[in-house]
């Protein structure tokens, strides 16, 4: 079963065909970092109108790298939310001119299950259910996934995700965009404990994250201190970054030990943090028995393949979606 996969939810043009819901035939994605950078953010016009240039010469890529022509296809899945509506729009309408054109079955695909669900393109895929942690720049949300198609949400943040933390933390201290990227490669020589960063106690909801108020304790910080430089910003950047790292860290394996699950899968452009992927494999190690999946770096940030995986499995229920079809920003999983 070949299901080519289109996603557009932010400032990725991606497109995939993936085999049997495991293999990426191709997998290309059009990165926008550069016409964002200026803005030290993503800005959502501009997003979609390059989405509208790039859309259709990226699916022709995917198609020829994978050497299927449309015939070939069993179907198409594109992602229809959560994201910026603008953005959305470009893929779903393109998914559906694509399928109608060709004959094939569509499949919306909603953008956080195709983060959970990445990990199946790897060589060793977990089993089901696993508890799922999606961190990226819009979404920091736990889950426990019981089977494809079957989610149930255990936590999610109340304010800012972990990547807008890091992105907005990076802006206060004057690093490029993205701001995540350079706050992991400084902090790599820094000290992890040279500033005392507060950790966000969600009142009864203690599967929660907050993280504005990690963000506004670095603004007083840089407003007390200045931005530090050289050595002194790596430490900075390694406390900060620690802060995040062990708040989603510590919620995860909260959950994992409550529901008493063995299995759990980091997901998300934030995945790609190398301290958090170190972090959750120490903490790992102190549960014996507990397995880590980790999907490869290209497979964290946004892709069209896990949008692929995850349709293919939709497509298998009947879940077919008609030309009605629309985006969906606030599509909770």
């Amino acid at each position: 079963m070949r299901i080519l996969g289109i996603e557009t939810s932010c400032d990725e043009t991606a497109a995939a065909v993936v085999e049997d819901g495991r293999r990426a035939l191709s997998d290309v994605v059009s990165t926008q970092i550069e016409i964002h950078r200026r803005w030290g953010g993503v800005v959502p016009e501009l997003a979609s109108r390059n989405h509208v240039v790039q859309v259709m010469p990226v699916v022709d890529e995917a198609l020829s790298r994978a050497g299927v022509s449309p015939a070939a296809l069993d179907g198409v899945a594109v992602t229809s939310g959560p994201g910026l509506v603008g953005a959305l729009l470009v893929g779903v309408q393109a998914a559906k001119a694509l399928a109608l054109a060709w004959g094939k079955p569509l499949a919306r695909v909603n953008h956080l299950e195709g983060h959970l669900v990445a990990s199946f393109l790897a060589e060793r895929p977990p089993e089901f259910p696993y508890l799922g942690l999606v961190v990226s720049g819009g979404h920091t949300s736990l889950y426990l996934a019981e089977a494809f198609g079957r989610y149930r949400c255990l936590g999610r943040t109340r304010d800012d995700a972990a990547g807008e933390a890091f992105d907005k933390g990076a802006k206060l201290l004057g690093l490029p965009y993205p701001g995540g990227v350079a706050i992991d490669r400084l902090a790599k020589d820094g000290d992890r404990a040279a500033v005392k960063f507060p950790r966000a106690v969600v009142k009864g909801a203690d599967l929660d994250f907050s993280f504005s108020g990690l963000k506004t304790a670095l603004l007083h910080h840089v407003k007390k201190h200045g931005v530090p430089r050289d050595g002194d910003l790596a430490d900075l950047c390694a406390s900060y970054q620690e802060a995040i790292v062990g708040a989603l860290t510590q919620k995860l394996f909260r959950a994992a030990r409550r529901l008493q699950l063995d299995r759990v899968v980091l997901s998300g452009g934030v995945a790609a943090n190398s301290r958090l992927r170190a972090a959750v494999r120490e903490k790992a190690a102190e549960y014996e028995g507990v397995e880590v999946f980790l999907p490869e770096i290209r497979h964290c940030t946004d892709n069209a393949a896990m949008i692929a995986v995850a349709g293919t499995h939709a497509l298998e229920r009947g879940e077919v979606q008609g030309p009605g079809l629309n985006a969906d920003p606030a599509w909770r999983l």
